[in-house]
């Protein structure tokens, strides 16, 4: 399921896809295109970082789910 609070929070900031992954210290907008369609999660360090960088709370924007690391899944409480 698309993340629309992600999608929308991205563009009230004027930011496409490419730059805020570059903001984060990605190379390409990949990681951000699929955070966005909902195939994957951030860690919860650069879930944090999303969430400053769009003046939004990790928990709106992601729920109660991001990753401990590139590969675990963990709930946020």
């Amino acid at each position: 399921m698309k993340n629309m609070r992600l999608i929308e929070a991205r563009k009230r900031k004027h930011l496409n896809q490419t730059q805020l992954a570059e903001m984060l210290g990605f190379k390409g907008k990949q990681s951000v295109a699929n955070w966005e369609n909902g195939h994957s999660t951030p860690t919860l360090v650069t879930a944090i970082e999303i969430a400053k960088t769009l003046d939004k709370e990790v928990e709106f924007l992601f729920g109660k789910k991001v990753q401990e690391t590139q590969t675990n899944g963990a709930e946020v409480i």
